[in-house]
Formats: C-alpha cells, structure tokens, sequence
C-alpha cells in the first residue's frame, strides 16, 4: 500500500539504484517520490533543469532539503538566498576566477608534486585517502593564502572537518528529525568543530593573503559566525567534491597505461622549459579536459540537488506544483540515462561532452561557484602525474560503485607510483 513514505526504505537501501531505477524507467518529465510528508518529484527531462534553476527565487528556491544543512554550515552561501547569498558568491567566484588566471596552477602542482613524491616511499596507497587530504590543502591553500596556515592549523582544520562531515552526510539522508541521543553527539561534535575553526579564522584573519578567499569575504563585513560558517562550507565542500573525484580519476589513469602516455604527452606540450605548467596551455589541453569531465559524468560532485516550490502556485512544461512541493535534480541518473548517453557505463575521455544531460555541478546562475577550481585542480593532478610517474593499480577486479555521502565517495582503491622513464617519455613525444 502506498503512503508518505513508502519509497523510503527502497532510497535508503540504495539511493544510487533507487534513482536510476526510477528516472530511466520514467514516462514523464516528473516522477512522484514518497519519500516525504509533503509532494517530492524527481526532475527526468534535463532540458527542464536550466528553467528551474533559472527561476525567480519568489517562486522556486533552496527549500527544506538544503535548509536542514543550516544545522551543520549554518546560513552560509550553500543553505541560504537573497542579495547576501549572492553578494558572496560574486565575491568568491571573482576570487576564484583571479587565481584560475594567475596564481592557482604553480600552487596545485607544488602541492600534487610534493604528495606523489611522498608517495614513492609507500609500497601502496589507498587512492581516496591521498586524494581527500590533497583536496583539502589545495582548497585551503586558496581560502587562506599560499604559506598562511602553519602545520598546526591545518591539522586542527583536518580534525574539525572530519567532526562534522559523517553528520552532514547523515543529514543529507534524513527526512525526519533526529534520535535525541543521535541530536546529542552531533550538536557536541558540531560545537567542537566550530570552536577549532573559530580559533584558526581568528589567527588568520588578518594575515590572510590578499589574494585568498578569506581576504575577499573580509571584505564584505561579515560577522565573525557568518565568517566561520562560509569556510566550514568551503572546506567542506571543496575537500569532498575534488577529493573523491580525484581519485576516480587516478584509478582510470592507474586502469589505463595509454591515456597515461597520452597524458604524459599532453603534459610536455602545457610545460614551459622549466617543466612547470603553463596555465595558458590548459583550457585547450583536449586529453586531461576530457578525461576529467568523463569522470565528473560517471562520477558527479553533487549527484543530487533540490529545489522548493515558494510561489502558491508554479507551472513547469504543463505540470503545476503547488508551494512546499520539491524538485529532485540528479546528475547520477541524468549521466548514466542511455537516452541520453551511448554506453553510458563505459569510460570514455573523448567522449562529447556537450549534452544537455551534462550537469556535474549544477546548472544555470546557481551552478556551484567553484566548479573552475575544481576542474583546474583535476587536470593540474592528471598532467602532473602522467607526466613524472608510473600509475600501478594493485587490485585485479575493477572498484565497486561509490558510497553516495556528501559526494559519491569510492571504495578502496589500492595504487603505487613509480617514477616515469624520461627516456621513454622524449621518445613517446616525438
């Protein structure tokens, strides 16, 4: 018998499959969802997603499903909306922009040189664990300054992250309250996180480089809690979207001895005498553009995202929702739907990608602010490890599906790097 809820325990079981299962057996552009005390429809058409994205924030906007986040991010750009919300965006995404252009790159491949170098020394390596970590330094690096964070900040910001990310990741499933036990420990993890990142944004504050992410949020007046809840979410959300990505993509690297020739040749023409990275080469580098947006397909950053219904009333593509109704959006089904893919299953760097079912990081005027960084950081990781080392992959079955979190989290993925013959890569390029 239907109810309220009757498709939840089928979402919590398997949310990936659930999805999937229910987007491509689609014969509308909504499909109903019980996962809710109130209408919840899954989004199946991707020509609709830029329309609503794109709508007035009085009729479609972040509703119930973001807005629970505020728990673990507090009202930062992620959960809230207004002249604010978007002021902050301006400020990061201008930001952002700046360091794609100038800064960024010498900074990313002296972090990845420096962690694979590192990696010599370890008989293998579990390719998650290395990835997140990284992530986290290179979104740090760009939030407070290149040298700001001592060792010692940065250790307690590993800590306070790790305190609070399972919860947010809990939360993300969880349509109803919480046990009060369950409310206990997150609200004292929460607490500890805060006060740690509190100490840190107080230490660095001033001192942060004029060319950070924290100097242009100085900038805007924030209060001090303000302050503190938009770099929790820009740790958060930097570390985890690039991270587990970042390991998908070193697993196909690992998996495939030529893309990784093709690569390291790819990356000889984008170096300069000196062997570092010219930025200018990178946004026509086609090899490690197009082997990171396949991952981004299999793999998405956010591979689910909602709106809510604000107006009384909202006609879309001849369907009226009526206020409180939320729009499910997931690029997870949206990116393996063979409707809209040739063999969707299959890894394929050249693949186009300019479908309209292409949406890894949203879409439209909300699409995430730092979806330039993120592919920066991914082609700057490809290039840099094709180009000195040998990727081994020390598993003899292909890694499982992901864990769907905060992002879609893989299994583990066991590596070890060798150094590349230079002989062989001058032969290879010519």
């Amino acid at each position: 018998m239907e109810h309220w809820f009757s498709d939840l325990p089928a979402f919590r079981h398997d949310p990936l499959g659930f999805l999937m299962q229910r987007g491509s057996t689609a014969t509308g552009p909504f499909v109903p969802l019980r996962l809710a005390p109130f209408p919840v429809y899954l989004v199946t058409d991707p020509d609709l997603v830029k329309p609503i994205m794109k709508m007035s924030e009085a009729e479609i906007d972040k509703g119930r499903l973001i807005h629970k986040l505020r728990a673990i991010v507090g009202k930062s750009s992620l959960t809230t909306s207004g002249p604010g919300q978007q002021e902050r965006r301006a400020a990061l995404h201008a930001q952002m922009a700046r360091g794609i252009a100038s800064s960024y790159v010498p900074q990313i491949s002296a972090l990845v040189r420096g962690t694979f170098a590192h990696l010599l020394c370890e008989e293998q390596f579990d390719a998650h664990r290395v990835s997140a970590a990284l992530a986290l330094r290179v979104i740090a690096n760009a939030l407070f300054g290149e040298g700001v964070l001592s060792k010692g900040d940065e250790t307690a910001l590993l800590h306070a992250v790790k305190l609070v990310e399972d919860d947010l990741a809990e939360g993300m499933f969880r349509l109803g309250p919480p046990a009060p036990w369950t409310w206990l420990r997150n609200r004292q993890r929460l607490h500890a996180a805060r006060t740690i990142m509190s100490a840190v944004v107080q230490r660095t504050r001033k001192k942060a480089a004029a060319s950070s992410l924290l100097a242009s949020l100085n900038g805007l007046g924030l209060s001090d809690r303000d302050l503190e809840d938009e770099v929790l979410m820009i740790l958060l959300a930097g570390h985890h979207t690039t991270g587990s990505a970042a390991a998908w993509l070193l697993y196909h690297i690992a998996a495939d001895p030529n893309l990784a020739q093709s690569l390291a040749q790819e990356a000889k023409r984008c170096m300069d005498r000196g062997g570092e990275l010219r930025a200018s080469e990178l946004p026509t580098a086609s090899i490690s553009l197009g082997v990171v947006r396949e991952v981004l397909r299999l793999y998405p950053s956010a591979w689910w995202f909602s709106r809510e219904v604000k107006a009384r009333r909202v006609e879309i593509a001849g369907h009226t929702f009526r206020r409180g109704t939320s729009l499910l959006i997931s690029p997870w089904h949206m990116h393996r739907d063979v409707r809209f893919w040739p063999e969707p299953e299959r890894f394929d760097g050249a693949r186009p990608s300019t479908s309209r079912a292409y949406l890894p990081f949203g879409a439209g005027p909300r699409a995430c602010v730092g979806l330039g960084m993120a592919m920066l950081e991914l082609q700057v990781i490809a290039l840099e490890l094709a180009a000195t080392f040998n990727t081994e992959l020390r598993m003899s079955m292909p890694p499982g599906l992901p864990r769907p979190s905060i992002t879609l989290v893989p299994p583990s993925i066991p590596l070890a790097l060798k150094p590349r013959s230079l002989g062989a890569l001058e032969v290879a390029a010519e």
